[in-house]
């Protein structure tokens, strides 16, 4: 393993909405509007991520990969936005398009995973574009189960989301 899993502190907001922006230009190109990827704004995001991670009692848990290089991904989990009893969702997960195919997402979720079970989460979801196929694939190999998809407001319109969920928040821990 070339890159190491830690829980992001305030310090890494500059470098996570970097790779927040550059995940988003890289997966979401022909998903969603250009003029939407292309306005994104690197400042924006690390003022958000910074007064998340200041945050040191808030229901969030951030976990980064980083490699030499610096930062390749992260993922975001916190309490169900459903409410759902029980259920913890991972908000996002991002790994650079040149870093996929080596781990790093699996050890994203499942860090994300034993941290929210630790906070007496018992499952876990997480949605993804319905034509995100890749995504789609990768939580399906990893044992989540889909939802029918569902219409939500995005930039452009109306997008269809799959919600995949794992009943036993254990199967990832």
């Amino acid at each position: 393993m070339n890159y190491v899993i830690f829980p992001a502190g305030p310090a890494d907001d500059e470098d996570l909405a970097r790779v927040h922006v550059t995940t988003w230009r890289e997966t979401y190109r022909g998903l969603l509007p250009d003029a939407f990827l292309n306005s994104m704004s690197e400042p924006v995001h690390a003022r958000r991520f910074r007064r998340a991670l200041i945050r040191r009692d808030g229901p969030e848990v951030v976990m980064a990969a980083a490699a030499r290089s610096g930062l390749i991904g992260y993922a975001q989990a916190l309490p169900s936005r459903a409410g759902r009893p029980g259920e913890a969702e991972v908000a996002t997960l991002y790994v650079l398009r040149a870093r996929q195919r080596a781990g790093v997402g699996e050890a994203l979720l499942r860090a994300s995973a034993r941290a929210m079970a630790a906070r007496g989460f018992r499952s876990l979801m997480i949605s993804v574009l319905r034509d995100n196929l890749p995504a789609r694939s990768f939580y399906e190999h990893l044992g989540g189960v889909a939802d029918a998809p569902r219409p939500e407001p995005g930039p452009g319109g109306v997008l269809y989301e799959v919600a995949y969920r794992w009943a036993d928040i254990r199967i990832l821990t």
